[in-house]
């Protein structure tokens, strides 16, 4: 193959990777801050522990996205089939 096509190809996929490897990570984070802010409404006494758990399961959430941009990254910066 070409080596500017497979530097195309690599740049488009990226791309993807980046574009569809944080919109399952954007939603789900929406959805759990959704879902803190109205469990704390309703019990104002566990918002400390409500905050805690919320903040350990955005970090798991993030660290899908991260797993994408260095994804991203190796293919952009140091891809092994560019040689």
């Amino acid at each position: 193959m070409n080596q500017d096509m497979l530097a195309l190809v690599s740049i488009v996929t990226a791309g993807a990777t980046i574009a569809l490897g944080s919109i399952g990570p954007a939603l789900g984070q929406g959805r759990a801050v959704a879902q803190a802010l109205d469990a704390i409404a309703r019990q104002p006494d566990a918002a400390n522990q409500i905050t805690r758990t919320l903040f350990v399961g955005l970090a798991m959430v993030e660290s899908t996205a991260i797993y994408c941009l260095v994804v991203a990254l190796v293919l952009l910066f140091a891809n092994p089939l560019l040689g």
